[in-house]
């Protein structure tokens, strides 16, 4: 018999653990919205009270936030001179072993990305790609108790304190739903979960039990698969995943790009037609009425242009910076030229 949210109050006042946060000031307003808002009884904050005892604040893991080696991205306000490098950030994911641990992954689980693509849409190796720049496929899902993260980014963080805080009151209406300790769940240092890495109000939102078997479980494939095409689809209508539709085009310029054209930006927001007469040529046809945005990424001392389509403003819905969104749709271009290789060798044989 599964235990009640309510029965998991023993086992964290049996914590040994010093309390850093039961008398935090906000405290008061996380019971009451969670009791307000998402129906806690009062053995629920019961609960929650006895969590915010054992929590941990952990100073480190704001630093890791503030710092992280994914921010590093091209700004729209940045000058050609500044961005910062792409070939200093593809390697971290588009790499030979991401790549190869990627086709691996399409083929153990294949009869799940092909269930996903049918229902929502997303190839496979999009799919695959965004977990292979997420967890590497499952591999690194986060060695931080999710109950220590938000408390701390919740409580404490300097600037992203208020979203932190309603991810927090989130994530005790998770537990409390799928009837789990709050100490027992493990993410990222920003309390990001399983191989999607969502964060809970995602996970309350978006995860799907894909496999049927009465929970959705993020760190099990197929649950993790089907929820991040649900995703792609789900999360912003105006930036949701077009069927059949490509990511990127190639493009070149035919002389130096007016300063006040934008780039790197988070949506299609202009034309094909608006960016040909700034003197950018995409490298195959499109329709002139064509949404893109236009990304503009560093390599050494050149500069590589591409036209985003709106199906790379629905992979920003998932991290909105250009280098994942990039680092994501190469990714799964390997990965499916990988495939086809793969295929045309065996049929060699």
């Amino acid at each position: 018999m599964p235990k009640t949210f309510a029965a998991v109050t023993l086992a964290l006042l049996a914590a040994t653990a010093q309390a850093d946060y039961q008398h935090h000031p906000k405290v008061p307003l996380l019971l009451d919205t969670l009791r307000d808002d998402y129906g806690f009884s009062p053995a629920d904050l019961d609960v929650v009270k006895a969590a915010l005892k054992d929590a941990k604040k952990l100073p480190n893991l704001i630093d890791k936030e503030l710092n992280n080696k994914e921010s590093p991205q091209p700004k729209p306000d940045e000058q050609a001179e500044t961005l910062p490098d792409w070939d200093a950030y593809r390697p971290i994911h588009v790499n030979p072993k991401n790549i190869a641990n990627g086709v691996a992954y399409l083929k153990a689980h294949a009869a799940w990305f092909a269930r996903a693509e049918a229902e929502f849409g997303v190839p496979p190796t999009v799919v695959a790609a965004v977990m292979g720049v997420e967890t590497k496929y499952g591999a690194y899902t986060g060695k931080y108790r999710v109950l220590d993260a938000l408390t701390t980014q919740g409580f404490d963080h300097p600037r992203r304190s208020p979203f932190f805080f309603s991810e927090l009151t989130e994530f005790f209406a998770l537990a409390r739903d799928a009837a789990r300790n709050p100490a027992d769940l493990l993410g990222s240092y920003a309390g990001a979960m399983g191989f999607a890495q969502f964060m809970p109000s995602n996970y309350r939102w978006l995860a799907l039990d894909y496999d049927g078997d009465g929970r959705r479980d993020l760190w099990s494939a197929p649950d993790a698969i089907g929820s991040i095409a649900h995703y792609l689809t789900r999360y912003d209508p105006k930036r949701s995943w077009q069927r059949g539709e490509p990511l990127i085009v190639p493009a070149t310029v035919s002389g130096p790009l007016p300063a006040t054209l934008p780039r790197n930006g988070k949506r299609a927001d202009q034309t094909v037609a608006s960016l040909v007469k700034a003197g950018v040529v995409p490298a195959v046809a499109l329709p002139a009425n064509t949404p893109v945005g236009l990304v503009e990424l560093r390599r050494g001392s050149s500069r590589e242009y591409w036209l985003a389509l709106p199906n790379f403003y629905a992979v920003f819905t998932y991290n909105p910076r250009t280098f994942y969104a990039m680092a994501v749709t190469q990714l799964a271009n390997e990965l499916a030229a990988a495939q086809a290789t793969d295929s045309t060798t065996s049929a060699a044989r």
